[in-house]
């Protein structure tokens, strides 16, 4: 099989599973419709990417069309990004505001209008045959690599703040889905990275690694898209999202209004009414336990609440809840008339619903996994 060839059966399969996976996520009865379609639509600006090689090989000749659909890479990252605001946020509703996304898109549509859509056809060959002279295009190159790292960064910067907020204010499994939503968005700034050097290449004298560069891309892109269809029917429930009006305990301490005079004698008397209650209802064995929920049978404002565990006992309140389910499954595992319990039971049984969220926690916590634990007993 000859290059060209293995780059359309690649492109033909992505194209494939793109649209199949942009089917299942229209179709699929879920809560998050928003993250399902957003997602959707990043997947099919990716086939319609993917597409331009197929038109190449089929000799399209140049039109306006062909160049818009090129352009429409400028949607991709917007579009993902607004897809990973609506899985970290349950209350996440698309805006007029929002609309800002495409405004490089049409950027990019407005300079080539003059010398490109409104010429005839012999002057778009001729602008394409002088392309590496001409301004718009590389403008347009520049602009578009501008915008994909202002919108990693962007992506990155928004996982960091909702991974806190979660630890701060929720004890569930969903960090595990936070924790794959970076693997996920750091292997999508991996491809285009490899595109950017595919691009440097193409301007030089070996263009024919440019060529191999974007075969390997294909396939990574493949990848990629294969191993999202894999986690999405293997955990349709993936993500449980957080309230957006959620605030960083950094930035309620920095909030005037937080800055209310509270004495360390109110403040020990909060914690110990705090610790008698996590000792006698044992809320920690709720998998889904959340501060508001421990906020409401305390009666200690969540504010108040989310400053006492996160800045005064120097916890994350995903830490805190934690502690106190890993100290019940020691006593479960040194408990000799539950010795036929499985270590998966176990878990189940204080609180957490993974097991490797639960390994992680024991070993943070005892500096030993739950089996050696066991056995050293």
């Amino acid at each position: 099989m000859n290059k060209v060839n293995l780059l359309i059966t690649v492109a033909v399969i992505s194209m494939f599973i793109s649209l199949f996976l942009s089917y299942f996520l229209v179709k699929v009865k879920t809560e998050h419709k928003l993250s399902n379609r957003l997602f959707a639509l990043f997947l099919v600006l990716t086939t319609i990417d993917i597409s331009g090689i197929l038109f190449d090989f089929l000799n399209e000749s140049i039109s306006n069309f062909g160049m818009f659909r090129n352009l429409m890479t400028f949607l991709q990252l917007p579009t993902f990004y607004l897809y990973v605001f609506s899985v970290c946020y349950y209350d996440f509703k698309l805006k007029p505001k929002h609309f800002i996304h495409i405004v490089p898109f049409l950027i990019a549509n407005l300079i080539l209008a003059p010398r490109f859509y409104s010429v005839n056809l012999p002057s778009k060959i001729s602008f394409l045959v002088n392309n590496s002279s001409m301004l718009e295009i590389q403008f347009i190159h520049i602009f578009l690599h501008i915008q994909i790292v202002a919108y990693i960064i962007a992506v990155f910067m928004l996982l960091i703040k909702a991974k806190n907020i979660y630890l701060e204010n929720y004890a569930g499994a969903s960090i595990e889905s936070l924790n794959w939503l970076f693997q996920f968005t750091m292997a999508i700034s991996l491809f285009y990275f490899i595109a950017l050097i595919k691009n440097i290449f193409k301007f030089t004298d070996y263009p024919n690694i440019s060529e191999w560069l974007k075969i390997g891309l294909f396939i990574f892109e493949l990848f990629i898209i294969s191993w999202y269809l894999f986690k999405a029917l293997n955990n349709p429930k993936l993500f449980r999202n957080i309230d957006s009006k959620l605030k960083l305990v950094k930035d309620i301490i920095s909030d005037k209004k937080s800055n209310e005079s509270i004495t360390e004698k109110e403040i020990d008397v909060e914690l110990l009414e705090l610790k008698k209650y996590m000792v006698e209802k044992k809320p920690f064995l709720n998998p889904s336990l959340t501060i508001q929920d421990i906020s409401n049978d305390v009666e200690i404002p969540t504010r108040e609440l989310s400053l006492l565990i996160n800045h005064k006992l120097g916890q994350h309140f995903f830490d805190f809840i934690n502690s106190y389910r890993i100290e019940n499954a020691m006593l479960i595992l040194k408990d000799a008339t539950k010795s036929k319990l499985t270590i998966l039971e176990i878990l189940y049984e204080v609180g957490f619903n993974s097991k490797s969220s639960f390994n992680t926690a024991f070993k943070k916590h005892t500096g030993t996994t739950p089996t050696q634990y066991r056995k050293s007993l």
